[in-house]
């Protein structure tokens, strides 16, 4: 998986449309090779985006869960320390 997509189910609070939008775009680049498409392209490129991005404002809609929800705050702050320590060996 992309490392720049991040998980964005069972935050509080959920995930807004800004950052659906992103991890579609970041999945788009991922899979089509383009960091930013051809004037050929575009419009299929940006028609991607969008629709994944529908699909998974549905999906995070549509789950359900009985775990609580995360802190954003202390997920940020727990993956940073991960990062560090995976880079510091």
């Amino acid at each position: 998986m992309c490392r720049n997509i991040r998980t964005l189910y069972n935050f509080d609070p959920p995930a807004n449309d800004d950052e659906i939008q992103a991890a579609a775009l970041q999945f788009v680049r991922k899979i089509s090779g383009f960091n930013r498409p051809s004037k050929a392209n575009e419009a299929a490129f940006n028609a991607a985006v969008d629709q994944i991005s529908a699909v998974a404002a549905h999906l995070l809609r549509t789950l359900e869960t009985n775990a609580p929800l995360k802190n954003r705050e202390a997920e940020a702050v727990r993956l940073k320390l991960r990062s560090a320590k995976r880079f510091t060996r």
